[in-house]
């Protein structure tokens, strides 16, 4: 059942990704793609400190959520590996300032929304 959780969770993550990076390139162009891909990595971060704090001090250790929500969801949703892809391609094209900032933005941020969401859930 826990598999089934994850690759359930995991489909529709990776289709949320595609649809929230493709409604920003179309909002906002192709021109700074890694924006896509950091709110991507901030929303997650977001999500994964709200339902991690939900599911263990709330919720209790509900045995299907963590699999479906955290492990599936998430990590068909976040995209680590595409913020580290379009960092090394913006650098290498000669943006290194826009890849610093895609770095520390995405680390600064993600943090900051990992701390709002476990905020969140614990009022």
């Amino acid at each position: 059942m826990k598999y089934l959780l994850i690759v359930l969770g995991g489909g529709v993550g990776s289709l949320t990704r595609y649809l929230v990076g493709a409604t920003i390139v179309t909002r906002y162009g192709s021109r700074f793609p890694i924006v896509g891909t950091m709110s991507i990595n901030v929303t997650g971060s977001f999500l994964i400190g709200l339902l991690m704090t939900l599911i263990t001090q709330r919720f209790g250790a509900n045995a299907n959520l963590r699999p479906l929500l955290v492990i599936g969801f998430l990590g068909g949703y976040t995209t680590f590996s595409s913020f580290e892809w379009e960092t090394y391609s913006t650098i290498r094209d000669g943006g290194f300032w826009v890849g610093m900032f895609n770095i520390a933005g995405s680390v600064l941020f993600g943090y900051a929304a990992v701390w709002l969401g476990a905020m969140l859930a614990r009022r």
